[in-house]
């Protein structure tokens, strides 16, 4: 399940980073429009970047969308688990808590 989310959510980086990269140039084309005051090619320009930019935030949405479904998905399975196994889970937070004081103690006498 965390493979597949992962695999998602680095799909749609990849789209986001293509689309920004594109809005990038479609900026620098529409302040080359802008300079040579062409009506026809500022429209033509500005349109191409509004398009870009929509893509660009409809693909975060769709990857923040993903993001949080996973999250959601993740936390329900360690709430079954921990409610199923509540011996279980104090005792892995115990372990966790005796380590973390342990390497708190010892960074601590190193200085």
């Amino acid at each position: 399940m965390m493979d597949r989310a992962v695999d998602e959510f680095d799909r749609a980086r990849s789209r986001m980073a293509g689309d920004f990269r594109t809005m990038i140039t479609d900026g620098e084309e529409l302040l080359k429009a802008a300079a040579t005051v062409s009506d026809e090619g500022f429209k033509a320009a500005r349109r191409k970047f509004e398009e870009r930019l929509s893509s660009a935030k409809a693909t975060l949405t769709d990857a923040s969308q993903t993001a949080f479904e996973t999250t959601g998905k993740a936390a329900a399975v360690a709430d079954d688990y921990v409610s199923g196994n509540p011996w279980t889970a104090v005792g892995v937070a115990i372990a966790a808590g005796a380590l973390m004081g342990f390497l708190a103690t010892r960074l601590r006498g190193n200085d």
